[in-house]
């Protein structure tokens, strides 16, 4: 049995760099964003080590009607039922 070590995916970092500019309240809501992204992408990795394959693809864009938009997004899964 292989012992991977744990996927560094900077998520948090990433985030923390970008919103320097930002205001309180949206440093905030990023690092509510960052946090969600690692409990997802965990949840992903999880998902592979059990077998299924996951893609993220765009639903909808959520408008925020001044300009602002962001991306919602469902998973597609694919099995590979061995027989």
């Amino acid at each position: 049995m292989t012992i991977q070590a744990p996927v560094k995916t900077h998520v948090k970092e990433r985030a923390e760099e970008q919103s320097s500019a930002m205001t309180p309240e949206q440093q905030a809501a990023i690092r509510t964003l960052a946090n969600d992204l690692h409990r997802l992408n965990h949840s992903i990795m999880k998902a592979v080590e059990a077998g299924v394959s996951v893609e993220l693809v765009r639903s909808a864009r959520h408008h925020g009607g001044d300009g602002h938009w962001g991306d919602l997004m469902i998973p597609v899964i694919v099995t590979n039922r061995i027989q």
